[in-house]
C-alpha cells in the first residue's frame, strides 16, 4: 500500500495540500480547529513526513519562484525590490517569470518552474487558471499572492483593495468640487477593471454614471497614451472636469497634454493617478495619486514565503493605500 501524502491527508481533511503543509509547519498560524482536522487526518491516514523539516528544506531547491506580468513597469520593479530586501542575506535568491498578463502563460512557466520544487512562490493577482491553483495547492510548499486582496487565498496573501482605493480617490475629487469626473484607463487586466469599479460605484453614488465618461484601451500603459485619452476623453465629454487615471504615467500624460492645449490645472482640470510612482510629486503642478505600498508588499511577501522570524502571523495582509492629496486636485 502506497505511503499516504500530504495531498491525501488534505483530502481527507477536507483542505488543499498546501494548507495541510502550513499546519504542519507552522502550526501557529492555523486556527486551532484547522489544526485539529489536520491532526486527525495525518494520525488516521499515518502520514509521517520522510525527513526532518531541517533535511527536508536543504533538499528543496533555494530558489523562490516569483511570478509578475511585467517586468518593465516600474510598479513590478518595486515590488521586487521589496522582494529582494526580503531575501539579501538568506540562502534563498529569486527566479522571475513573466507571465505578459496571460493566465495561460503564467501556467505554461509555472509548470516549469516547479520541477525541482522550489522553496516557496510568490505570485501576482488572483486569476490563476483551476490548473496553476491546483498545481500551487498540490507543491507543498508557502505560496504568497500578491497586488490584491482576498479572503480566500490558494495560501497566503499581502496586497490591498483596488475597488475601493479608486472608490477614494474619485470621492476625493468629488469633494474637492469636480462635478464631470471621466476615467482614463490603459492595460485593462483584472486589477484594472476593479479600479474602473470602483470609480462606478463613487459616481453613481454621487449622481448619474454617463458611459461616455469612460475612456479605456488594452494597450500597455504609457505617457503617451495618456495624451490620446484625454483627446478621446474630451471629445465624447467635453464637459469633463477632472479625470481619475488607472496608473501615473497616464495622469502625467494627461497633465503634459493640458499644457500643450493650455488647460489649467487644477482649476479647469483636475488630475488623479494611481500607485504614486516618483513623477508625479516631481510635475509642475504635482500630482494626486492613490499611493500604494508596493515595496513593501514585496518585502512581506518575501519574508513570509521563507518564514522570516517577525513576518506577519496571520495568512491575509490588507496594507490599504493613501490618498496623496496635490496640487494637481487642489481647485481652491
Amino acid at each position: 500500500m502506497p505511503k499516504p501524502t500530504l495531498v491525501d491527508v488534505g483530502r481527507e481533511a477536507g483542505v488543499s495540500a498546501i494548507t495541510v503543509s502550513r499546519a504542519l509547519r507552522s502550526p501557529e498560524k492555523v486556527s486551532e480547529a484547522l489544526r485539529a482536522k489536520v491532526e486527525i487526518a495525518v494520525k488516521k491516514l499515518g502520514y509521517v513526513p520522510n525527513q526532518s523539516a531541517s533535511t527536508l528544506a536543504s533538499n528543496k531547491s533555494s530558489s523562490i519562484v516569483v511570478m509578475v506580468p511585467s517586468i518593465s513597469n516600474n510598479v513590478f520593479t518595486d515590488v521586487l525590490g521589496g522582494i529582494s530586501d526580503a531575501l539579501h542575506g538568506s540562502r534563498f535568491n529569486m527566479q522571475i517569470g513573466y507571465t505578459n498578463y496571460d493566465s495561460q502563460e503564467e501556467e505554461r512557466i509555472l509548470r516549469s518552474f516547479l520541477n525541482p520544487t522550489p522553496s516557496g512562490v510568490i505570485i501576482s493577482g488572483l486569476e490563476q487558471t483551476d490548473e496553476t491553483r491546483q498545481m500551487l495547492e498540490n507543491a507543498g510548499v508557502p505560496v504568497v499572492q500578491i497586488m490584491d486582496i482576498s479572503p480566500k487565498p490558494i495560501d497566503m496573501i499581502v496586497g490591498f483593495s483596488h475597488d475601493q482605493a479608486a472608490e477614494t480617490a474619485t470621492q476625493h475629487l468629488i469633494d474637492s468640487g469636480y462635478k464631470n469626473i471621466g476615467f482614463i484607463g490603459a492595460q485593462m487586466d483584472p486589477r484594472s477593471l476593479k479600479r474602473l469599479a470602483g470609480f462606478k460605484k463613487a459616481i453613481k453614488d454621487n449622481g448619474e454614471l454617463r458611459e461616455q465618461c469612460i475612456a479605456v484601451t488594452n494597450e500597455p500603459s504609457n505617457v503617451r497614451l495618456g495624451a490620446t485619452l484625454l483627446d478621446k476623453l474630451t471629445s465624447q465629454f467635453p464637459e469633463c472636469d477632472a479625470v481619475f487615471c488607472n496608473n501615473d504615467d497616464l495622469s502625467v500624460g494627461v497633465l503634459f497634454e493640458c499644457q500643450r492645449r493650455g488647460i489649467k490645472v487644477p482649476e479647469e482640470l483636475g488630475i488623479c493617478g494611481f500607485n504614486d510612482l516618483g513623477i508625479s510629486s516631481e510635475t509642475v503642478p504635482s500630482i494626486t495619486s492613490v499611493t500604494t505600498p508596493l515595496r513593501e508588499i514585496g518585502r512581506l511577501a518575501g519574508a513570509m514565503v521563507i518564514g522570516e522570524e517577525g513576518a506577519p502571523s496571520t495568512p491575509i495582509v490588507d496594507l490599504s493605500y493613501t490618498i496623496s492629496a496635490r496640487e494637481s486636485t487642489k481647485r481652491t
